[in-house]
């Protein structure tokens, strides 16, 4: 070989080099970030399985934001031997779209490691469906790897994967797990059906296999995308009002969805709304105070904070603290509770709208005691010095002849939780522009 085509071939290598060490770095700072955007208390513990194929392909630019979400309830009653050599296809709805995406799958109320061999994303075929787009179905790895191991009391986030995944849509997210890990991580009462197959289907496109339906959602805690059209995440943190435990089953009628609903089409329509993914923080029965790691206090890191570029949080909290405490709850007890959370967020950078709280006369735990309660918190809240902007559901929802109770066609029926039109309702009241902005500067 001449001198002038070693040097040829020496420059070439050089080239190859350099592209393949750029690759590498780009490929590895996506899979990172999965984790990193989601804040420094975000915890990533997987066990990749021997075999794996490799760092993900790179995804397209965008910003990470929430598209849905669920909170982690407990372990599901009856799962004690876990749901071995079956797959879970939990449907969800979108709040934005974005061109890929990543979920996050928690074992949290586990009692041995969980593994799971085989996860697919994909677009529904139709609303309410377990049938999938056979175009839009994508297998899902974790760190290159198809199996993935989580540790009990831990969760995992997928590799992003490229799919287009539409705004206001159902998805499909299909989980295989040929082994027991203990009690089941589940949302109970989604107002949304799920369903479950025996052995492995993540891959159906049909949905003939998953002859088991309920409404609950599996392992799955979130769904992140990537994309232009929105550029933070709103969470709504409640209890069952946000949780929307009324609403129609399957038709996304909580008072999150209508306000993602309005989110969406106004900024489109107008261009001044914030660009915001909506996800929803609620759970039944959530109380401030209750020393549970699943109440208020107590998972506000893990549900809100840690979630996918939050700007705002949305807190609907403290009925429960009234009517479930057998003794008078203490008003000052909830609202100090209450501002440790503002403060929390603030520590974040994530900015705080408080709502008051709704009215119950003719609830079954309703004295008037306790209503006294919930008015000296409301109280608490309209000052405006203990949230950076507040939303008046209490005002929005009541019955103005009898301001104890809920105006008629906004109850479902209990006298404590809103009716569809009472959740509609409760996200009109919201002013987008105050979701708007930042927190405060800390001083």
């Amino acid at each position: 070989m001449t001198v002038k085509h070693q040097g040829y071939a020496l420059l070439s290598a050089i080239v190859a080099l350099v592209v393949a060490l750029s690759a590498a770095i780009y490929v590895g700072a996506d899979y990172v970030g999965a984790a990193a955007d989601r804040g420094p208390g975000h915890r990533r513990s997987v066990d990749i399985a021997a075999g794996g194929s490799g760092r993900a392909a790179p995804v397209s630019t965008g910003v990470w934001v929430g598209s849905w979400a669920a909170a982690p309830v407990g372990a599901e009653p009856g799962t004690e031997a876990g749901l071995a050599d079956r797959t879970v296809r939990n449907v969800v709805h979108t709040s934005v779209g974005g061109t890929s995406a990543r979920v996050t799958l928690s074992n949290l109320y586990g009692a041995r490691p969980l593994t799971v061999t085989h996860a697919t994303l994909a677009v529904a075929a139709a609303e309410n469906s377990a049938a999938a787009d056979p175009g839009r179905l994508r297998r899902l790895t974790f760190g290159g790897a198809t199996t993935v191991v989580v540790p009990a009391g831990e969760q995992a986030v997928s590799d992003a994967v490229a799919l287009a995944v539409p705004a206001d849509a159902d998805v499909l997210v299909s989980v295989y797990s040929p082994t027991s890990a203990g009690p089941v991580t589940y949302h109970p009462n989604t107002r949304q059906t799920g369903y479950v197959a025996v052995g492995e289907s993540t891959e159906d496109v049909t949905g003939a296999a998953f002859t088991a339906a309920g409404t609950r959602w599996r392992y799955l805690t979130a769904l992140d995308v990537l994309g232009d059209e929105a550029d933070g995440t709103v969470v709504a943190f409640g209890d069952s009002i946000t949780a929307g435990v009324t609403s129609t089953v399957g038709r996304n009628r909580r008072w999150p969805d209508v306000l993602a609903d309005r989110l969406r089409t106004t900024a489109d329509a107008q261009g001044d709304a914030p660009r915001y993914g909506v996800v929803n923080a609620g759970i039944s029965g959530n109380q401030v105070l209750v020393d549970d790691d699943a109440r208020g206090l107590h998972r506000f890191e893990r549900d809100v904070l840690d979630r996918a570029n939050v700007k705002v949080v949305v807190i609907d909290l403290g009925v429960n603290d009234i009517l479930r405490n057998r003794a008078l709850a203490d008003p000052q007890a909830i609202v100090a509770g209450l501002r440790t959370l503002v403060d929390r967020a603030h520590a974040r950078g994530v900015k705080v709208v408080g709502a008051t709280l709704t009215p119950f006369r003719g609830h079954a735990r309703y004295t008037a005691a306790r209503e006294d309660v919930r008015q000296q918190i409301n109280r608490a809240i309209r000052t405006g010095t203990l949230f950076d902007e507040v939303v008046d559901f209490d005002k929005a929802l009541r019955d103005p002849y009898d301001p104890r109770s809920l105006r008629a066609e906004y109850d479902s029926g209990d006298r404590l939780h809103p009716s569809d039109r009472g959740y509609r309702k409760m996200a009109q009241t919201v002013d987008l522009a105050e979701l708007k902005g930042s927190a405060p500067a800390r001083l």
